[in-house]
């Protein structure tokens, strides 16, 4: 199979790692300005996906980095398999804050009025990191189900 772009142990692959890591460090930073974030469960819960996020994205760009520096690619079944299962749990979790932060950012600002009063600029631009993030992990997770699936079937 030639190797697709993105995939993991190559550049576009670090670079998507990278990205991701950066909105998700993002998203965290908008959030952690406010200080009454903490009061809302689906603002912790964007904190705590986008923290997980920017975690697995850093670990796996630490393995993109040594596999181009030893020029050897870990694309063994079970690795892919690691790869695509974990982006896909990161995914949908990032999804899941980003949608709930993005239904009670609308609450606050539309519904209840209360902006004036709250810091909505700063929930509101964490809310769309956390969505680009995401959008920054669908290829990841696309690549790698291929990749995986293909090596799967191929073992």
């Amino acid at each position: 199979m030639v190797d697709l772009m993105g995939a993991p142990g190559t550049r576009w692959g670090l670079g998507t790692r990278l990205a991701q890591a950066l909105l998700a460090a993002a998203a965290i930073g908008f959030m952690a300005s406010t200080d009454d974030f903490n009061e809302v469960t689906a603002f912790r819960l964007l904190v705590t996906a986008e923290a997980l996020q920017c975690l697995w994205s850093l670990a796996l760009a630490a393995v993109d980095v040594y596999a181009l520096l030893v020029k050897r690619a870990f694309r063994t079944p079970r690795a892919t398999t690691i790869y695509s299962i974990g982006d896909w749990v990161t995914g949908a979790l990032t999804f899941a804050a980003a949608s709930g932060s993005a239904g009670i950012t609308v609450l606050i600002n539309d519904d209840l009025m209360m902006c004036s009063e709250n810091h909505c600029p700063s929930f509101m631009a964490s809310t769309s990191m956390a969505f680009f993030t995401w959008f920054a992990i669908a290829p990841s997770c696309l690549f790698n189900l291929m990749t995986a699936v293909y090596r799967v079937q191929r073992a």
